[in-house]
């Protein structure tokens, strides 16, 4: 594992939102609107967001009256955020904070009713990153909280292209990517029921991936964190 090529991921992303401010468009992705939906008939009303990059997901959130906690390594995106919340006057029901998801998520015990991440799991991050990863967010969530992510799976076309970076990983175009197989989400569930994994497409190659919606076991103590 090239541990400095994993790490300069983090300039990578800071330069590619200084050169396009609107890198992912300005609508909510597909998953965050079905998240949304889901949120809101299960009455979740605060949300933690990983890897919300410049916010097109967060301030969709918002705008249905969640509360949002959006997290990212690029401060060049949590910037962009903030501006659009003022503009918006969406301030009060979002809070960023610049965090790398390798260290513990600065939040306490079973703040969250749920967390969001279109993609974050599939980036430059090990397993071992990710099983950690996994337990900080069933330590914040709420008994009953859902976590809903999605990946790249191991169907999809640049599946084994590119530069290979160490497990399932591969860099295509300056970007690492983790590929998940179905087995993946099962080790990365501890402490969780897996209430769906569903695929679908995005993108113009397409790209693949999973949808997985898992719930926090309303038995699982912190202490497992």
């Amino acid at each position: 594992m090239e541990r400095e090529v994993l790490d300069a991921q983090r300039e990578q992303w800071q330069e590619s939102f200084r050169e396009m401010p609107e890198m992912f468009g300005s609508e909510a992705s597909p998953p965050a609107r079905k998240a949304a939906e889901l949120f809101k008939r299960e009455g979740k009303t605060t949300i933690l967001e990983l890897g919300c990059g410049q916010g097109r997901d967060t301030l969709w959130f918002a705008r249905n009256g969640f509360k949002v906690s959006a997290l990212d390594y690029s401060a060049q995106g949590l910037e962009a955020i903030d501006a659009q919340a003022r503009e918006l006057k969406l301030s009060r029901l979002i809070v960023s904070h610049m965090h790398d998801v390798r260290t513990p998520l600065p939040f306490s015990d079973e703040t969250f009713d749920a967390c969001y991440s279109h993609m974050l799991f599939c980036m430059a991050l090990t397993t071992g990153e990710l099983d950690f990863l996994t337990g900080e967010i069933r330590r914040v969530l709420k008994p009953g909280g859902l976590n809903v992510y999605t990946v790249r799976h191991t169907g999809d076309p640049h599946y084994q292209k590119g530069i290979h970076r160490g497990e399932d990983m591969y860099e295509v175009g300056g970007f690492i990517v983790h590929f998940f197989s179905r087995e993946k989400v099962q080790i990365l569930s501890k402490g969780f029921t897996i209430v769906s994994i569903q695929e679908f497409e995005e993108g113009g190659l397409p790209r693949k991936l999973f949808r997985v919606t898992l719930r926090k076991k309303m038995n699982q103590s912190i202490s497992l964190v």
